[in-house]
């Protein structure tokens, strides 16, 4: 437990000076205001998910700890989450270089929608984790694993997914950057493709998820995919 709370408290630090740069340095300013928004809003999200998880589901902690290509098994995965890596990456870039000139100014009001964004999405990724034990951050099935069926579960195929997609479309307008949209279309093409190729798998390798693709037929959003 101890080398758990000590990794989690070690990635928290590190990406929080991960995200101050890529945001501050951009922006030429550290009187960026949407920025530091942003980063509070984020890191007590993401903080109070990363507590609940080590009082109440340490080994989903741990698992949720084990994220980018690195970590992925298969070959597809560790392509697709490359991209979406360098995505995000970008996508910070590009919002700071938008507010530095100019491009694409987002009113205040619709910045703090976009923040309101980013808690949403992250509160729907907690209440996938409370749901689902087996929601790892890599592609893969676990002893024991099975279909999950209940709460979101019972709407959608991908949940967590949702959340995620909620608080991509968050951050650029949190940001101030009407333009980094368009980055996010992009990542939402890199996510389409990894949730197709994790159906693959666990259509492959877990009993009664292709029963389960029959009864929930939306995979993202209800009536569309």
């Amino acid at each position: 437990m101890n080398n758990l709370i000590i990794s989690t408290a070690k990635t928290s630090i590190i990406g929080l000076l991960v995200f101050g740069l890529l945001l501050f340095l951009p922006a030429g300013t550290l009187a960026y205001w949407q920025g530091w928004v942003f980063l509070i809003v984020f890191t007590i999200s993401t903080q109070a998910i990363g507590i609940y998880l080590l009082l109440k589901n340490p080994v989903l902690l741990e698992r949720r700890e084990r994220v980018g290509p690195w970590n992925e098994q298969r070959p597809v995965q560790k392509i697709i989450m490359s991209f979406t890596l360098i995505a995000c990456i970008a996508l910070f870039v590009f919002c700071a270089l938008d507010y530095r000139f100019g491009w694409s100014p987002v009113p205040a009001l619709v910045s703090l929608i976009g923040d309101v964004l980013v808690a949403l999405g992250l509160l729907i990724n907690l209440i996938v984790f409370r749901e689902n034990t087996y929601g790892a951050s890599t592609i893969e099935t676990f002893a024991g694993h099975e279909v999950i069926s209940t709460g979101l579960y019972a709407i959608v195929r991908h949940p967590m997914y949702v959340g995620v997609l909620v608080m991509m479309i968050g951050v650029p307008l949190a940001l101030g950057s009407w333009w980094g949209l368009v980055i996010i279309a992009l990542i939402v093409s890199v996510l389409i493709g990894r949730i197709l190729d994790e159906e693959n798998l666990l259509k492959k390798d877990l009993p009664g998820y292709s029963a389960y693709t029959q009864r929930v037929r939306y995979r993202l959003v209800p009536y569309v995919w």
